[in-house]
């Protein structure tokens, strides 16, 4: 028999599922899509400076960031998660010294991850006071 995680062994019939995080969400589509980035830009990198970097220290070093940036989507849910993907914002924005149209594409990603973050919160806040008012209407209303 397959282990159950702790959400479903608390889970009862008819308990109302839920809401993940839209910020949560959010940052992870962002950070997502910069692991994408970070690894075509390693390849470029590779491909325009193997003759003054060493090609080991390039691939290794973009392939690492990628995995982290796809590993910090585990921990946003963490008080540091967050903090996390804002140091990652700056280390986007510092590739830009080796290939400097990383530095538009970092300052683009970093407005990204402001606006996903802001935005997130809003409609989390949003969705916590529509679920307030519909646990109201429904405890006015019963069927």
């Amino acid at each position: 028999m397959a282990r159950m995680t702790r959400a479903q062994r608390e889970w009862r019939p008819g308990m109302p599922k839920k809401r993940r995080s839209t910020k949560i969400m959010f940052a992870s589509t962002v950070l997502l899509l910069e692991a994408f980035v970070v690894f075509f830009a390693t390849l470029a990198v590779f491909g325009l400076r193997r003759d003054e970097i060493s090609p080991a220290v390039i691939l290794i070093s973009g392939i690492v960031l990628s995995v982290v940036l796809i590993l910090t989507c585990a921990v946003l849910t963490r008080k540091w998660g967050i903090g996390l993907g804002w140091v990652l914002q700056l280390v986007l924005i510092a590739s830009g010294f080796l290939e400097p149209a990383m530095f538009a594409v970092g300052l683009a990603f970093a407005a990204t991850w402001l606006f996903g973050i802001r935005q997130g919160i809003r409609v989390d806040r949003e969705n916590v006071e529509r679920d307030r008012l519909q646990a109201e209407w429904e405890k006015a209303n019963p069927e």
